[in-house]
C-alpha cells in the first residue's frame, strides 16, 4: 500500500493537499471581495467552513511534504484514523456550506432577482463553485483515507 495514489507521503496525496488548500483559499478570496457577504448567515459560514479546510489541508500538506522528503511511511492506524476524522469533519462542514451558500446564491439572486450587482452576484457564484471543488478534493481524499484504513 506505500504507493497507493493519494496516500499520506505520497505526492498525489500532497498534491489532493494543496488543490483543497487552493480551491478553498479561491473561495475565501472571491467571497471577501465582495461589499455585502456577511449580511448573509451561509456565506459567513462558508468563510469559516473554508478557513477551517486551509488550516487543516495545509497541515497535512506540510506533514506530506515531510514525508516525501524523508521518506516516511505515514500508514499507522493511529495517524490514519486521525486523517479519516479530520478528512470527515471538513468534508461535511464544506458539504453543508457550499451547498447552503449555493442555495442562498440560487434563491436570492436568481430566483428572487435580487442582484442588482452584477459583478458581486459573479464573485458568490465564483466562490461557491471553488467551494464544491473544494469539497470535492476532499471527499476524493477521505475516501482514499478510509480505504487505507480499512485495508490496513
Amino acid at each position: 500500500m506505500k504507493n497507493f495514489a493519494g496516500a499520506p507521503g505520497t505526492r498525489t496525496g500532497l498534491t489532493l493537499r494543496v488543490a483543497q488548500c487552493l480551491f478553498a483559499a479561491s473561495s475565501i478570496a472571491s467571497m471577501a471581495t465582495t461589499k455585502t457577504f456577511f449580511n448573509f448567515t451561509a456565506f459567513c459560514y462558508l468563510i469559516a467552513s473554508m478557513g477551517l479546510v486551509i488550516i487543516w489541508s495545509f497541515g497535512l500538506a506540510v506533514i506530506d511534504a515531510y514525508a516525501l522528503a524523508t521518506k516516511k511511511v505515514l500508514h499507522s492506524p493511529i495517524s490514519l484514523s486521525l486523517f479519516v476524522v479530520g478528512d470527515w469533519v471538513t468534508s461535511t462542514l464544506s458539504l453543508a456550506a457550499a451547498a447552503s451558500s449555493g442555495g442562498i446564491t440560487v434563491l436570492y439572486f436568481g430566483d428572487l432577482g435580487g442582484c442588482s450587482l452584477r459583478e458581486e452576484c459573479t464573485k458568490y457564484q465564483l466562490s461557491v463553485a471553488f467551494a464544491f471543488l473544494s469539497w470535492l478534493v476532499n471527499e476524493i481524499s477521505f475516501l482514499i483515507m478510509v480505504w487505507l484504513l480499512a485495508s490496513g
